[in-house]
């Protein structure tokens, strides 16, 4: 006969965490201007993006995408709090 398993309630939290994702949910933004292309093998694209809704509508960031994308390509962003870190260039600083 199977074991009985142990299910854990995921949705009970303590007071004072984060959470990981703003409560607004997914909203949309535009990539305006393409910056450079990471990750190990550079499958990543970071790009600026104007965010078209929600509390930080109209703010400009960086964002990190992965896979094929154009200026003007219309993007789902989970979270609008965190910016990706800047690409360094050749130098050693920052562009």
């Amino acid at each position: 006969m199977a074991k009985q398993q142990k299910n854990k309630d995921k949705t009970v939290q303590s007071e004072g965490t984060m959470t990981k994702f703003s409560s607004e949910g997914a909203v949309n933004a535009i990539a305006e201007e393409f910056i450079g292309r990471t990750g190990a093998r550079g499958e990543v694209t970071q790009v600026k993006a104007r965010i078209l809704s929600g509390k930080n509508e109209g703010k400009t960031m960086r964002r990190n995408v992965k896979g094929p994308i154009k200026i003007g390509d219309l993007i789902t962003l989970r979270e609008t709090e965190i910016e990706a870190r800047r690409i360094k260039g050749k130098n050693g600083r920052s562009t």
